[in-house]
């Protein structure tokens, strides 16, 4: 057969030029044909059980399925093995000569590992004597006197290569070595390692799970004993960290009616500050840690629905360690008892609804040095929280919404504080008594508010018309004097030296209000909105409607039960978008009616009645945020990175620093993708993110500008393959240079190139990374990392 032939044979398809079958000996002769040019075309196609090779010619025997292979080129787990000569065993077997293993597609790959004789097992591995590594048909010194590449399906257990380096202190490092286990299709555990030459080592756990349609996560599990200079001198240091990192999600399909979550950083208070082998950017730079864990449950058909979590928050500067544990909370949702038939709502009686709520915790706070000692646990708050209002709405003269509401709130604590004078030691004891204790506060309250608009039309221009929305609002509450809870103590040896204290002063839900409250809260919100004219007025489409002011907002209270400083501080806050809401601009300030007095007290007359204007501005602050980009840079990243950017302020503050060889399923997904490289002619990619930030003060007559920065971040493409990226910032007030970061990619076809550099700061680093993008010759590396040095204390 000749041209374009095909014969079917059991589970075999062969698709060659020219076709020759022997039925005396039972082979299949296969071969490519020539063009009219003179071209070798239609090279012999092989298909068996999934596995596809295309070779220059094949002698096929169909009884004893042995076949001779010339020029073979075949695919497995994105491996290209090319060998001269070849000689098939079984469908299952493969003996190569002169064979070329690279993952790159081009006809002359960039890189391929050469050896004499190999023996390949489908879907199973490859054996290979003596081999060494070409690049670009230049032989390199690294050779191997063996080699066995796994082949099989999806992951596999093997051992992962150290990234090497060196500080000043530590020595000599190895780090990131250790081995990868695959536990079952849906669990998987790597355990990783670091040594350096003066003694110091560390020992890292990761691993993820994933269940389909259930849920998935991954837990990290860090631990280091790390020594700063020689035993004997003075600066020598020694110190312990550890760091714990869960997170879990469950997919929205596994139950509708109950969740559990989990996101939890927690460990060392120094371990991002001290540890060699951190690079998590944001975790260094905030000095916050926190943790949350919680099951929520939605009775059906009912209104009630309850959660149990448990939290944690933890100051990296104070060490200071706050944690719930744990919290229950019951909701029910809001009920109308008095609706009509059919739950019909058409007076205020049947608009009238019921909330209630239980909120019970067990709040724990300590320190890096008490952290789950006894000290913890004994000293333990916890308390019971009920609260429920009832509420409706009113609709008057057509214009008005009035809401009363009505709220009720009890407090249920498991001790009480008690002061009694001691005659002997002339001071006052306080003391725990433990016993049930409770107390009940109510309130009432009714607002009152509208919503009116201004409307301006322009017969000319780009703009027909501008509407500005008014919302004022005007609310009165009132709170009874709850201080009858209070109770007195003797605080000297004068019988007559009286004072009081609320016995629930050190309850986690507060103690009872103190004195009586009678206020009036009066606020009022602004947004104005343009309507852009046609461009052609025959066009059935809509006019183009945009926010020319987001919000405009004023708020501030009278105490008419107070004695003095009835007003409230005014507070102001706006807002508004530009360019097409590149640009972000938010401000607000505080605005104080009173004066102060040469000691910087407020006190009870009016600013403009003391000599200065109608209101002091008491703080204030301004934010922008720009984002800009060349035209037709659109933003495609995956939903990891884009989470990952919403808790990294944008990416404002750079990237992480990880280590190539990190298990990540992020990385394996962006290696299966395919690009196009395009010229880029007269446009280059680009795109830049700053963030502006100034707050100022003057409360008590500093005139402080508090803070003032700005931070920036931005990436181009020089290339379609050279990527350059970078993040910083100015402090203006203190007048120096925040956490920089300097980016540089490469994407050299087969291989990938990357160098991650922070230049200055006490984090000042370099991480160099040169190696194969395939996952099955991901050892085939360089990588150098220069660590910064550190002080332990």
């Amino acid at each position: 057969m000749y041209k374009n032939a095909k014969v079917v044979y059991d589970d075999i398809v062969l698709d060659a030029g020219y076709i020759e079958i022997n039925n005396e000996n039972n082979v299949i002769t296969a071969k490519g044909i020539k063009d009219s040019i003179g071209e070798y075309t239609q090279l012999p196609i092989f298909k068996q059980g999934g596995q596809e090779s295309v070779q220059d010619s094949l002698q096929y025997n169909f009884k004893s399925e042995k076949a001779k292979i010339w020029n073979l080129k075949t695919e497995q787990e994105g491996l290209i093995i090319r060998g001269q000569y070849s000689k098939k065993y079984n469908d299952s077997i493969l003996f190569l000569e002169n064979i070329k293993i690279t993952s790159s597609q081009k006809e002359n790959p960039d890189y391929y590992i050469a050896t004499k004789r190999a023996k390949f097992i489908k879907d199973s591995k490859l054996v290979a004597g003596r081999s060494q590594l070409y690049i670009v048909d230049v032989p390199t010194p690294v050779v191997l006197p063996f080699a066995y590449v796994p082949l099989t399906k999806g992951r596999t257990s093997g051992f992962l290569m150290p990234t090497w380096g060196d500080t000043t202190e530590q020595g000599y490092f190895l780090q990131n070595g250790g081995y990868y286990f695959v536990v079952n299709d849906n669990l998987d555990l790597a355990i990783l390692g670091d040594i350096y030459t003066n003694g110091s080592w560390g020992l890292r756990a990761e691993s993820s799970y994933k269940k389909r349609y259930k849920s998935s996560g991954s837990f990290t599990l860090s631990y280091e004993n790390l020594i700063s200079s020689l035993k004997g001198l003075d600066d020598y240091g020694k110190t312990t960290n550890y760091n714990i990192r869960w997170s879990h999600s469950q997919d929205t399909k596994a139950s509708p009616n109950s969740r559990f979550s989990a996101s939890v950083n927690m460990g060392s208070s120094k371990y991002f500050k001290e540890s060699y082998n951190e690079y998590n950017s944001n975790s260094f730079l905030n000095n916050t840690l926190s943790s949350s864990v919680s099951y929520y449950k939605n009775f059906v058909n009912t209104p009630f629905n309850v959660s149990l979590s448990v939290t944690h928050s933890q100051n990296t500067n104070t060490e200071a360690i706050n944690m719930t544990l744990p919290s229950l909370q019951l909701n029910m949702d809001r009920i109308y008892p008095f609706t009509g038939k059919n739950g019909a709502k058409k007076n205020a009686l049947q608009k009238t609804g019921l909330n209630y709520s239980l909120k019970s915790e067990n709040r724990i706070s300590t320190t890096d040095d008490e952290f789950f000692t006894s000290k913890m646990f004994s000293e333990a708050r916890s308390g019971v929280q009920h609260t429920s209002s009832l509420s409706t709405s009113i609709k008057a003269l057509n214009y008005f919404t009035i809401s009363p509401s009505l709220s009720y709130e009890e407090v249920w604590y498991f001790d009480r504080l008690n002061k009694e004078y001691d005659d002997i030691e002339n001071e006052v004891v306080t003391d725990t008594i433990s016993g049930f204790n409770a107390f009940r506060e109510y309130s009432t309250s009714v607002s009152l508010s509208t919503t009116f608009y201004g409307m301006y039309t322009f017969k000319k221009g780009k703009i027909e018309k501008i509407r500005h929305t008014v919302r004022p609002s005007v609310s009165y509450g009132y709170r009874p004097d709850f201080s009858f809870y209070d109770e007195e103590y003797q605080q000297s040896d004068d019988p007559t030296d009286i004072a009081t204290y609320s016995p629930f002063a050190n309850g986690i839900y507060g103690s009872p209000g103190s004195g009586l409250s009678n206020s009036i809260s009066l606020s009022l919100n602004n947004n104005i909105e343009a309507k852009l004219r046609k461009k052609d007025s025959t066009s059935t489409e809509e006019a183009e409607k945009i926010t020319l002011l987001n919000n405009l907002n004023f708020s501030t209270s009278y105490n008419m039960a107070a004695d003095s400083l009835k007003w409230s501080p005014v507070n102001v806050t706006a807002g508004t978008n530009f360019f097409n809401n590149k640009l972000s601009l938010n401000a607000r300030a505080t605005l104080d009616p009173y004066a102060l007095d040469a000691t910087g007290n407020k006190i009870n007359t009016f600013n403009i009645e003391n000599g200065g204007s109608l209101f002091r501005i008491t703080s204030a602050g301004l934010t922008m945020n720009y984002s800009l980009s060349s035209k037709g840079n659109k933003d495609n990243k995956s939903g990891q990175q884009s989470n990952r950017d919403a808790n990294n302020s944008d990416g404002i503050f750079g990237e992480n620093l990880n280590a190539s060889n990190r298990v990540s399923k992020d990385s394996n997904e962006e290696e299966s993708s395919e690009t196009t490289a395009k010229l880029f002619q007269s446009t280059i990619p680009w795109s830049l993110k700053l963030a502006y930030a100034l707050n100022y003060s003057n409360s008590i007559r500093q005139n402080e500008v508090t803070s003032h920065s700005l931070m920036f971040s931005g990436d181009l493409d020089l290339t379609p393959k050279w990527q350059v990226g970078f993040s910083s910032g100015y402090d203006i007030k203190d007048k120096g240079f925040s956490y920089t970061q300097l980016r540089f990619s490469r994407d050299l076809d087969s291989w990938k190139l990357n160098f991650n550099w922070v230049p200055f700061g006490t984090r000042q680093t370099y991480y160099f990374f040169i190696g194969i993008k395939s996952s099955m010759l991901s050892d085939l590396k360089y990588d150098k990392r220069k660590v910064s040095d550190k002080v332990l204390y």
